[in-house]
């Protein structure tokens, strides 16, 4: 009998200490969880714009973010510099489009028909002028990516016009108005050129100084959201109470 008592205690001993381990796991694993969502909290860090993703797949991935973003350098910068190229010839030195290709396309061509020829008399093999093409799939991805921005901006400008937000209508319009100074001092090859500037410089500066651009953004979104309070309060509200509803919320009404 004491043999059996013992052994029921043993077992007793047990299965108290399987619960207080399956205790202690699991406050274990909640103390883990909140842990972990503490630490999510606090390695939340705020971002430009309210990214969440990293800037090259921002600008879409692949190639085009990667000339971007000075990924090739030596692709980067040959894109950047036949752009200046360019711009130098239209707007500087008042190049013709059509004058330039024309005389570009008789530069090449004549080059080649004598480098063709020639080689049937010095026993050279003719150079090799190789097959250009564009692939179908760059195009229907720049087209895709065209379209779906094109449809973005119609459906902000539709929810301007709609008159459903004030602060948005008044941004487009301050932006509007900045485009229109900046169009009357310079003319749309120039304002392209700046615009390509700005795209191939802005982003890989930002992308080195990012930490430092996010903690004065997120200082300038609050004072900028503070004084859009004050704004509101003291002249938007006086504003919108003046202006008689009109007979669209009669009708919603």
């Amino acid at each position: 009998m004491a043999e059996e008592h013992k052994h029921e205690e043993s077992i007793m001993e047990k299965i108290a200490d399987k619960i207080h381990g399956h205790d202690d796991d699991s406050s274990s694993s909640s103390d883990s969880d909140d842990d972990k969502k503490s630490a999510s909290l606090k390695t939340k860090i705020y971002r430009l714009f309210g990214r969440e993703q990293p800037l090259h797949k921002v600008f879409g991935g692949g190639k085009p973010a990667d000339i971007f973003l000075w990924r090739n350098k030596k692709v980067s910068g040959g894109v950047l510099g036949a752009v200046t190229v360019s711009w130098i010839l239209f707007e500087l030195l008042e190049y013709n489009l059509l004058t330039l290709f024309g005389h570009i396309s008789i530069l090449a061509l004549a080059v080649l028909f004598l480098w063709s020829s020639a080689t049937t008399f010095i026993h050279k093999s003719p150079p090799h002028i190789p097959e250009v093409h564009i692939p179908e799939e760059v195009v229907l991805q720049l087209a895709s990516g065209l379209r779906i921005e094109i449809n973005r901006g119609f459906t902000v400008l539709r929810d301007i016009a709609s008159g459903r937000d004030l602060k948005k209508f008044l941004l487009v319009i301050a932006g509007l108005w900045v485009l229109s100074k900046v169009g009357s001092s310079c003319n749309f090859l120039t304002l392209i050129y700046i615009a390509t500037v700005l795209l191939f410089t802005i982003p890989v500066l930002y992308e080195k100084y990012e930490d430092k651009v996010d903690d004065f953004g997120e200082k300038a979104m609050r004072e900028i959201k503070k004084q859009y309070v004050e704004f509101d309060v003291k002249v938007l509200s006086k504003v919108m109470s003046k202006i008689p509803k009109g007979a669209f919320y009669k009708k919603k009404d």
